[in-house]
């Protein structure tokens, strides 16, 4: 039976949580207190839950049995089934993260337009201000978790091994354990409203996230959840890309996407620790009544934003790395010309992840932050753009006076610099302190958020999905569709989201569900530009899955290009290369007369690949 891993992770999951429940009920009777209150046996029951449902799902025959001094169940599936198993293949994981997250990616886009639906005239419209505001953290948090996982957890584990030459990473069974946490915090995420959903936005403050409703906690519990599993990644891509490199392939032959890989990686193995402990203060405020928070028990209600936006701010970063390695991997195979500045991008991904951790107090500027502190971290914001600015400016100079092949993933690498360049620029004024106070909370912030988030993330996991989609799937996609997303995305895209900046100015409120009557035209335009853009994904999904089933079958190389994933068939073969690799040259010197890349690894003897020039 196909699904038989899934009906027995479900079935373990609900034994699990019923044992878990009942064992928290029966302590707190021993206590004294209410033993049926919700939470406390919610948060234990979910504890033992999760644990069945890995058991269930793949993870006692895999490896747990191991624990135990028995030899593992090896899993002899290799057709569509493997997809619902705990399969430990990098490049199974790296489809069943695409998509997981592209499932939720639509969602999350169905609650944006309901949130457009209701602003798009002055009073209700269709949601009361309670609905409208768990609509909106709900919104926020799928798509923050889509802008972290999608390149983290999608190209990143089907590529990474494939552009080093490796046969798989380094922890196979953790990586597949770090996929399989994953559906719990859908769950989760999708079940808040049956709890009263959770309406203190996706960053949780307190005093709001310790009393509201129970939906508080399911929430808490998957943004923990998602925390181990990004921990977990973090640490097994550091180790993939330190010691699993094919023969020659130095630190200085690294495609840029790796770089971008490793340079997140280190971000979310030591920050998202930080926001774990964050979260588990507020579950233990709201189950076991501690007083982290609460001022009137000599707790601190700021210390909270303090330890969220540690994380949080270099959060970004492990959404925008990746995003920056697929743009600049796009822009120099299709402009055939060798990467601008290699070594000064790294540099600059390095450098990204050292000030990442110095900015987050900007956040509270209008939090009653002290005055002397203004000046420092306003310093230290301002300085992390320079490091971006040089990775923006790679990017020009790489497609100048390059030949340019406007394949859809090249239009979606141009349309990245464009709207990055507008989250860049506005991001200037958030982070100088007169601007910020006065723009705080307003429709500015949230413009400029999603040009960097939407505008820039999304618009390179089109890139990259549509530049890769043929060696994951072994099919070419429609070209003409795909630069009609493009071009429609595009223009409805900063239809909707330009004329926010203008409504921030005036002093519209974000995370409010309604607005004076003078700003209803402004609100108006908007909701209908964001319906477009919504509709243009429709034309995303029916290209892919349709070329995914009949696309015309993709050649090894459709793009000519020089890194080693192109040098295998597609989809690649369960260990990738049929021999190893040897790495000789750099990836990106088109142009360069007898410049050769690698050897590809064919087993009785290697032979020569000379690369398109172009």
């Amino acid at each position: 039976m196909a699904l038989l891993p899934l009906v027995r992770g479900l079935s373990l999951g609900a034994v699990g949580f019923l044992l878990g429940g009942g064992l928290a009920a029966g302590i707190r009777g021993l206590m004294g207190l209410d033993p049926w209150s919700a939470e406390p046996v919610i948060v234990v029951g979910y504890v033992f839950g999760l644990i069945g449902w890995l058991l269930g799902v793949g993870l006692w025959g895999t490896w747990a049995r191991e624990w135990l001094g028995l030899a593992p169940k090896k899993d002899h599936v290799h057709d569509w089934r493997r997809y619902f198993r705990f399969c430990t293949d990098h490049k199974v994981i790296g489809v069943q993260y695409l998509v997981t997250f592209m499932v939720i990616m639509l969602l999350g886009g169905l609650l944006a337009v309901l949130m457009r639906v209701e602003l798009m005239q002055p009073g209700k419209t269709l949601m009361g201000p309670g609905q409208f505001n768990n609509a909106m953290s709900l919104h926020g948090i799928l798509m923050v978790a889509v802008a972290v996982a999608t390149i983290m957890g999608g190209f990143a584990n089907f590529l990474v091994p494939l552009l080093i030459g490796a046969e798989d990473v380094a922890f196979p069974r953790l990586n597949a354990l770090s996929y399989w946490i994953i559906p719990p915090v859908a769950v989760l995420l999708l079940a808040t409203p049956l709890m009263g959903g959770f309406d203190a936005g996706w960053t949780a403050y307190p005093p709001l996230s310790v009393i509201n409703a129970p939906g508080q906690t399911l929430y808490l519990l998957a943004f923990l959840t998602f925390g181990i599993s990004s921990i977990v990644g973090g640490m097994n891509f550091l180790a993939t890309i330190i010691t699993l490199r094919a023969p020659g392939m130095s630190w200085s032959r690294l495609p840029i996407f790796v770089w971008s890989i490793f340079a997140a990686a280190l971000i979310s193995l030591t920050a998202t620790q930080f926001v774990a402990y964050g979260l588990l203060m507020i579950i233990l405020e709201r189950v076991a009544g501690t007083s982290f928070f609460n001022s009137a028990q000599g707790g601190a209600p700021l210390l909270y934003q303090h330890i969220f936006w540690f994380y949080s701010h270099p959060a970004v970063y492990i959404m925008i790395l990746p995003a920056f390695g697929v743009v600049l991997e796009v822009l120099a195979h299709f402009s055939r010309k060798p990467l601008f500045a290699y070594k000064w991008v790294v540099g600059a991904f390095l450098s990204i992840v050292v000030l990442s951790f110095f900015v987050w107090a900007h956040h509270l500027f209008t939090s009653g932050m002290a005055d002397y502190l203004h000046l420092p971290f306003m310093v230290t914001t301002e300085l992390i753009s320079i490091p971006t600015g040089v990775v923006f400016l790679a990017g020009l100079g790489t497609i100048w006076l390059g030949r340019l092949w406007l394949t859809t993933p090249m239009l979606f690498a141009l349309g990245f610099l464009f709207n990055f360049l507008i989250g860049g620029i506005t991001g200037i004024f958030l982070a100088d302190v007169p601007t910020d106070i006065q723009l705080q909370d307003t429709y500015f912030v949230v413009a400029h958020f999603h040009y960097t988030i939407m505008g820039g993330e999304v618009f390179a996991i089109m890139a990259g999905g549509y530049y890769w989609f043929p060696k994951i799937t072994g099919r070419m996609y429609n070209d003409r569709l795909g630069k009609l997303h493009f071009w429609w995305m595009l223009v409805t895209y900063n239809l909707t989201f330009l004329p926010m900046f203008w409504a921030g100015v005036q002093g519209m409120n974000r995370r409010v569900a309604d607005f004076p009557p003078e700003l209803a035209g402004v609100n108006l335009f908007a909701s209908i530009a964001s319906f477009f853009l919504a509709a243009s994904f429709v034309v995303l999904v029916y290209n892919l899955v349709v070329s995914w089933k009949r696309g015309p079958v993709a050649a090894a190389n459709p793009w000519r290009a020089r890194t080693l994933e192109w040098q295998t068939t597609s989809p690649p073969p369960l260990e990738n290369f049929p021999a190893e690799p040897q790495v000789m040259g750099s990836p990106y010197d088109y142009g360069v007369p007898g410049s050769v890349h690698s050897r590809p690894g064919i087993a009785g003897g290697a032979q020569e690949v000379k690369h398109a020039q172009g």
